[in-house]
């Protein structure tokens, strides 16, 4: 299965500047699909376009208090959608009350508060989805989260010795990339995250964990036959720095051609990347400013400037002004 689109010849790099008129992508609907810390950057950058903006979350992370949870109550995995909700929340507080951990000789020791209040919504709904909503309407989060799958999945990943390496945990912990990677079990996508997929008009993966944030959710096959299908743009956005994972030691040329390899079609048209050795034949946005204070995270101004660039560039019949940055190097 390949994915038709526009032969580019080298490659084109187009470097950011400040921050554009929000007003330009007020009329586009994008989708965002991730994990927790990139996922809600991303999301909290264009928190501006209300509805509009839908983030699909991966939900197969196994660690920490999630794991936890997930161990014995087999439910799906809760701590990218609250960390997710936390940077988005517009209630006071929020982001440390959800965010609390309990640190006590309790039964509770260890267990992130807002984790649990998603689990105590989603056992008194009838959907996982239906909790997200209660609590999203109470923090006045005003854009849409959705799990990637209302059903529990894992990731497992396949070695090179014939090998299995079962759950996140271990798959970041590997020496060197899989040879393939899938759910266990299989599931499907979130029906309101597949209609909302094919309604867009950018899709933007990243930034995060290339196999534990950014893939779990390209597995999902319904979801990955969705972005096939769609007709909208896909913008990866990579990390400022390395991460310590086998992804970390790849290229950016190498993680879309291990991306192409595991779905069949290579479904990303740009990427906004600050590698300093770049060999693509897509075009790139470079020079994304991280945060002050923490320097694996984009700088929200910088990474909205390289959006409205990529939407610029990517959709030129939904342009109001003409990129005029664009440098040709072969």
């Amino acid at each position: 299965m390949v994915k038709q689109k526009a032969k580019i010849k080298g490659y084109m790099v187009i470097h950011s500047q400040s921050a554009r008129d929000k007003q330009a992508l007020m009329a586009l609907r994008i989708t965002a699909i991730g994990g927790g810390h990139g996922l809600g950057r991303v999301m909290s950058t264009l928190a501006f376009l209300e509805r509009r903006l839908v983030g699909i979350v991966a939900t197969t992370d196994n660690g920490g208090a999630t794991g936890m949870l997930r161990k014995h109550h087999q439910c799906i995995a809760w701590g990218d959608i609250r960390n997710c909700m936390s940077q988005l929340a517009n209630q006071p507080l929020a982001k440390e009350v959800l965010n609390y951990r309990f640190n006590s000789n309790s039964n509770l020791d260890g267990h992130n508060l807002g984790n649990l209040l998603l689990y105590t919504l989603d056992a008194l709904s009838a959907r996982p989805i239906d909790g997200i909503q209660l609590l999203s309407r109470l923090l006045k989060v005003n854009n849409r989260i959705l799990p990637m799958s209302e059903t529990p999945t894992d990731l497992l990943a396949e070695l090179d010795n014939n090998l299995q390496c079962f759950g996140e945990i271990r798959i970041d912990e590997l020496n060197s990339m899989p040879h393939r990677l899938s759910l266990s079990p299989n599931v499907s996508g979130t029906p309101e995250a597949l209609k909302h997929l094919q309604r867009s008009d950018l899709i933007i993966l990243g930034p995060g964990s290339f196999l534990t944030s950014v893939m779990p959710p390209l597995l999902v096959n319904d979801i990955a036959k969705a972005i096939y299908e769609s007709p909208a743009k896909v913008i990866f956005i990579e990390n400022l720095v390395p991460e310590l994972s086998p992804a970390g030691a790849l290229t950016l040329m190498q993680k879309l051609d291990w991306l192409e390899q595991q779905l069949g079609f290579q479904p990303i048209d740009l990427a906004i990347s600050n590698a300093s050795s770049l060999h693509t034949d897509i075009p790139v946005i470079s020079c994304v400013a991280s945060d002050q204070e923490l320097i694996h995270r984009h700088n929200t101004d910088g990474l909205l400037a390289a959006i409205v660039q990529a939407a610029h560039y990517l959709l030129p019949h939904r342009d109001a002004e003409a990129v005029t940055d664009i440098h040709s190097l072969k």
